[in-house]
């Protein structure tokens, strides 16, 4: 039985791109273009995993996680953060927040898949 994954990112090309590679690899992905769209569709779907991106316009990737996460009905959700503004001290501030990974983009198309397959292993 596929993974279902669920990305929520507000740029077309990097929601394609991510799409693309974690359907080639067999997962079952579903999308959102933003932080209101990914919590309904993430308390609908109750997904394996969530690549939440953080910097996205309306509300944004870290209230979406906290929202998810405070939540009893989908606090046990395994969410990603992704941003590309990485800095120092960002990982820290997204694993005390609640999520339980973080990913600076750009993403490596060859590490994203094996990224994604530790983090589905991963004992909540």
């Amino acid at each position: 039985m596929p993974n279902k994954i669920l990305i929520v990112e507000d740029n077309d090309n990097n929601r394609r791109l991510f799409q693309d590679i974690l359907s080639f690899h067999g997962h079952e992905v579903a999308v959102a273009s933003d932080g209101q769209e990914g919590v309904a569709l993430a308390r609908q779907l109750m997904p394996d995993l969530v690549l939440m991106d953080i910097q996205m316009p309306g509300m944004d990737g870290m209230s979406a996680g906290c929202q998810l996460k405070a939540d009893p009905a989908t606090r046990g959700l395994r969410i990603i953060a992704l941003t590309s503004f990485a800095m120092q001290g960002d990982e820290a501030k997204f694993l005390a927040a609640g999520f339980d990974g973080y990913l600076s983009k750009p993403v490596s198309t060859r590490e994203l898949p094996i990224l994604v397959k530790k983090w589905l292993e991963a004992t909540p």
